[in-house]
């Protein structure tokens, strides 16, 4: 019999003009609930995000690593990484660990100077896939909470309350809860 580990949700939608990032915020180990306000989205670079599914700590980490990263060459060069080298870096670190890999899956998304892109990165940084949805773990807002909501109903590891986030070529916002409010009733 092979044991199956769920949990997390995240999802990545490309739009006209941004993307849209989604989590929920439960964090499980096995069939208890450790958190119900566990962070999964994360902001890398001004128009940057980045969703995290898998071990908290390998994900913080590659968080904080990547965002150094962004902060470096910005100063450097006097612009911003794009969202596929933010992506290539990230590869290239988790491929340097694969005898003792970082246990995530990520979402990295954004709008540079080609225009909203999002990717999807495996644990080993062995394959970059451009997507126009994607999901991790287990077209707008509405399609992103949608799902995180429709995956909270049928996974026990996902629950608890809905992160969204959007970026567009102008800013990187958090969806607060009153915005949420107004997308739940229409899913």
């Amino acid at each position: 019999m092979v044991e199956v580990f769920k949990g997390t949700t995240t999802v990545g939608v490309l739009c006209d003009g941004g993307i849209v990032l989604a989590s929920e915020s439960r964090a499980t180990m096995g069939n208890f609930i450790a958190s119900s306000t566990a962070k999964k989205i994360y902001q890398i670079d001004d128009l940057v995000g980045l969703t995290t599914a898998g071990v908290v700590g390998d994900a913080q980490s590659l968080v904080r690593m990547i965002q150094v990263e962004a902060r470096l060459y910005r100063m450097q060069r006097g612009e911003p990484l794009t969202v596929k080298a933010i992506t290539s870096l990230l590869s290239n670190i988790l491929a340097a660990r694969r005898y003792f890999p970082f246990m995530v899956q990520l979402i990295i998304g954004g709008v540079d100077r080609y225009g909203p892109k999002i990717f999807s990165l495996d644990a080993l940084g062995g394959q970059i896939e451009e997507r126009k949805i994607v999901s991790t773990g287990s077209g707008s807002p509405v399609l992103a909470a949608k799902a995180i909501k429709n995956a909270m109903k049928r996974d026990s590891a996902s629950g608890d309350k809905i992160e969204v986030v959007k970026i567009t070529k102008d800013k990187y916002q958090e969806v607060d809860d009153p915005g949420l409010d107004e997308i739940m009733p229409l899913i």
